[in-house]
Order: C-alpha cells, then sequence, then structure tokens
C-alpha cells in the first residue's frame, strides 16, 4: 500500500515473507559468524565500551506502545556516532589484509595498535567520500592504525565535521556537487593514485570493503541483543541513507531471530528516498537533485547495491519524514520526555523516533504498520552532536 497525509508517506513491501528463513546467499554479504569476528576485535580497541541502550518509558507509555528502546550512539567512543564501528574496522582489515600479502602473516589488532608493521602502514592511503561521520570514523581509524588518509567531502558538509576530520590529520577535498558525485571524485582519484577506498556504500566493481564498514556496525547490535536481556522487539524503525546501517540490522536480526524477528521499517527525508522509490519500483532508482535535508547523513540519492540485496525482501515498510519533525524530536530527547533520559541526539539520529511518533498520531498509518498498545519498539539513535554548532541552532529553534 501507499499512503500520504501530509507529513509522511509509507510504502509496504510486497516482496517481504516474514516466515521466510535468513537466505543463506546473503551469509556472504553479512552473518552471526562474522560479526562475532568484528565484535573480538572491535572490543580490543582503547576506550571500548558498550552504549547505553535507553527505555523511554513514559514516551511510550503517551503514543500508546509498550516499550521503546533508544540505543545512543552518541557516546560511541569520542566520534558521537555509530559509524565510529565501520569505517574505522574496514581500515584494520584492509591494513592486514596489505601486511599479509607482503610478509605473509596476518597481523592481530593489538599488532597494528602497537605499530608492529610500521614501515609498511605508513606508506598506504585510505581515501572515502562522506557526509561527515563516516569519514571522521575512517580518518581516526587511520591516526589509530598509523596510515595516511584523504577523504572527499561535499558542498553542504559543515565546517565543523570538515574540522573534526582534520583534527585526526585528513587531508579533506571539498567538491562542489552532492554526496553522489563525492564518491565518484574518490573513487577516480583513488585510482589515479594507487590509494583504498574504504566506503560504507557500495557500486559496481566495488563490493567487498562495504561488508567489513556493515560488520563493524553489528557491534552495536550485539550490545543491543544483551542489554535487551531475552526480550525481542517486534518493531525496528531504522534510518535510510545508501541503506548500509540498515542492512547490517536487519540481516542480524533476520539470521538471529528467524520467523520472531520485527517488522523493518526504513525511514529517509522526502528529499532523498532512494530506498522507498527502489522498493517501489522494485530494483534500485537514483534519486536525483540537490537531496536538500536538515539529516545530511541520510542526503543520499543512490542505494547500495550490497544493502539491497538484504533490503529488497527483508524490509517490509519504506516512510519518508517531513524536515519538521527533526528539530522538535531532537529537542524532546533533550529535555527528557516527562521525566525520561535526557539524550543528545544529532540531527540523523531521529529520523527512526519522528516516524513512529507521526505514525502512533495516525490511526490508519498506525494499522498499516501494526502499532498497537503491544508494540516494543528499536530505535538506533545513530548519532549525538557530530557538529555542536548545528545541533545548538536546531535545539534551540
Amino acid at each position: 500500500m501507499e499512503s500520504v497525509n501530509g507529513v509522511l508517506t509509507l510504502f509496504t513491501n510486497p516482496e517481504v515473507n516474514q516466515s521466510e528463513r535468513y537466505p543463506e546467499d546473503l551469509k556472504t554479504i553479512a552473518s552471526l559468524e562474522k560479526s562475532r569476528l568484528a565484535v573480538d576485535e572491535i572490543s580490543q580497541w582503547p576506550d571500548y565500551h558498550p552504549t547505553p541502550l535507553h527505555c523511554l518509558d513514559n514516551l511510550a507509555a503517551d503514543i500508546g506502545v509498550d516499550k521503546i528502546w533508544y540505543k545512543d550512539e552518541s557516546q560511541r567512543f569520542h566520534l558521537k556516532s555509530f559509524k565510529a564501528l565501520g569505517g574505522a574496522y574496514a581500515v584494520a582489515r584492509q591494513l592486514q589484509a596489505k601486511v599479509a600479502e607482503q610478509t605473509g602473516v596476518s597481523p592481530g589488532i593489538k599488532d597494528l595498535l602497537a605499530r608492529k608493521y610500521d614501515d609498511i602502514v605508513s606508506q598506504i592511503v585510505i581515501s572515502c567520500a562522506t557526509d561527515g561521520n563516516h569519514g571522521r570514523s575512517v580518518s581516526w581509524g587511520c591516526q589509530m592504525f598509523g596510515c595516511q588518509c584523504v577523504i572527499y567531502i561535499h558542498r553542504d558538509v559543515s565546517q565543523g565535521r570538515q574540522q573534526a576530520m582534520e583534527a585526526f590529520g585528513a587531508t579533506v577535498n571539498r567538491i562542489t556537487g552532492n554526496y553522489d558525485e563525492s564518491v565518484k571524485q574518490a573513487d577516480a582519484d583513488a585510482k589515479l593514485h594507487s590509494r583504498i577506498i574504504v566506503s560504507d556504500t557500495s557500486y559496481e566493481g566495488y563490493m567487498e570493503i562495504p561488508k567489513d564498514v556493515a560488520l563493524g556496525y553489528t557491534v552495536l547490535l550485539s550490545e543491543s541483543v544483551e542489554q535487551m536481556s531475552g526480550e525481542i522487539p517486534t518493531h525496528v524503525f531504522i534510518q535510510g541513507g545508501v541503506g548500509g546501517l540498515a542492512s547490517a540490522v536487519c540481516a542480524y536480526f533476520w539470521e538471529l531471530w528467524g520467523e520472531q524477528r520485527p517488522r523493518f521499517i526504513i525511514v529517509e527525508p522526502v528529499n532523498a528516498n532512494c530506498l522507498q522509490e527502489s522498493a517501489k519500483a522494485g530494483s534500485p532508482v537514483v534519486v536525483e537533485g540537490d537531496l536538500d535535508t536538515l539529516m545530511a547523513g541520510l542526503a543520499c540519492g543512490e542505494v547500495s547495491q550490497l544493502a539491497w540485496q538484504v533490503l529488497k525482501t527483508g524490509a517490509n515498510d519504506f516512510m519518508t519524514i517531513n524536515e519538521e519533525a527533526v528539530p522538535l524530536t531532537m529537542k524532546l530527547l533533550a529535555n527528557g520526555f516527562n521525566g525520561d533520559t535526557r539524550i543528545e541526539a544529532g540531527e540523523s539520529a531521529v529520523a527512526g523516533l519522528a516516524a513512529l511518533i507521526t505514525a502512533r498520531h495516525d490511526s490508519e498509518m498506525s494499522a498499516a504498520l501494526g502499532l498497537d498498545d503491544s508494540s516494543r519498539i528499536y530505535i538506533l539513535g545513530t548519532e549525538g552532536a557530530t557538529d555542536p554548532d548545528v545541533y545548538n541552532q536546531l535545539i534551540d529553534s
């Protein structure tokens, strides 16, 4: 079905069979076995600790659901974003592969941290395009493990986010085009200068490294499952973007819980809804234009090919929200609703919660999504104030 009210749109995916087991062919992209390796390695990084899973009990009671879990990635390392897990993990995996190629020995994560192979690693140049958070993770990973880093950003990335990457020693190049054009520029220059692209999106001829990025994200899912103490959500509302995070969450819960897996709802900005448009068309669709949105991390017009392989039959619903909902939801979390925990949530972190609240104020939308007073919702708060100036402007508006 597709429905529209002045606030959001909903498309329900006819390709989903909720009772289908996680397909064996998708395990080449993401699997619980591969996730366990990521958990083992990332848990050895300096200052690693699980981020909180908050229960927003008062908000849940107000909108008429049983439970809202909010995974708070604003406290992930000192990068304030879930992206810290993915980009830096993929950097480590590439450096391990390069060292093994030259020495015949595959180094452990502690070897990289101790700079045991610095003569090799210091000559390697890692590169990517970013809206901000992925590039921060990549540049931080490069600094942590001792290689070089070149980052590409588009015209709408804030100065604060650029400076955050430069603080980790990255060379940052700003282009005049949008995010998808920065991806193409980074790829072209990497081929010219023999750099290694560590991207969170996949495209023709570039499929393997984004798998490691997505596997890094599953560390927060392993934490969440333990923190939920045996309970299983009925619904997951998750941000869209290119689909990398969404596909990692979908694949992890699908393989883990099988037929009991939650209803999986993708949320995107109205002007950057490439996943929703792809679901409608039944194949990847490119959304053209400026992709203008406050949710800078979701300003993506082209679907990751790997992510689409999971989401085309794994995601139940595709929603869009309007821009006005973003600062309102950020302020709601910052203030702590009726005594709920106060949470610092950046503009791209609140898409899922904004969609849930909006849907619960619309009886038709709630019915379409199967939301009622017994629903248990998992929300992934992907970032904190990754640009403090932008954050303060929005919560003070």
